[in-house]
């Protein structure tokens, strides 16, 4: 999985994430994502509708409310939320016309992903930590 992941990642040339679930948490995989991401050189948008009210970054990174709140284009968006929020942010990306979106285990549902597939938005279920040769362990 490691190399396919990282095949895609080197193919497609995405440099901007979004991390839809993005935490100051540091032991939450949605921090772990945006320190990997970051790590690997994208530039990371953080979505977290709480932090981005009280103005909070996340690990230096400007947060948003939406994807929708984002004054420019985003290549991909990395779900950290459960299945329900996750459902709800599918027709934002869909608008925001982000091409990709990568579902990590926890966040999948056969209704989000249907959903996506309808917008046309390409999904990859996969932990995208590992996607970009990262590993989760890492960021303990």
């Amino acid at each position: 999985m490691l190399s396919i992941g990282w095949q895609i990642c080197q193919t497609t040339e995405m440099t901007t994430v979004a991390v839809i679930g993005a935490s100051n948490d540091q032991r939450k995989f949605g921090n772990k994502a945006v320190r990997a991401f970051l790590r690997a050189g994208y530039k990371v948008i953080a979505v977290n509708p709480k932090l981005a009210t009280v103005g909070e970054k996340v690990e230096g990174c400007d947060t948003y409310g939406t994807v929708l709140d984002v004054p420019h284009d985003i290549d991909l968006a990395t779900l950290y939320v459960p299945p329900d929020i996750g459902e709800d942010v599918i027709s934002s990306i869909a608008e925001k016309k982000i091409s990709e979106l990568w579902v990590n285990p926890g966040a999948e549902s056969r209704k989000l992903i249907e959903r996506s597939r309808q917008q046309g938005i390409v999904v990859r279920e996969q932990c995208s930590i590992i996607a970009i040769g990262q590993s989760p362990a890492d960021y303990e």
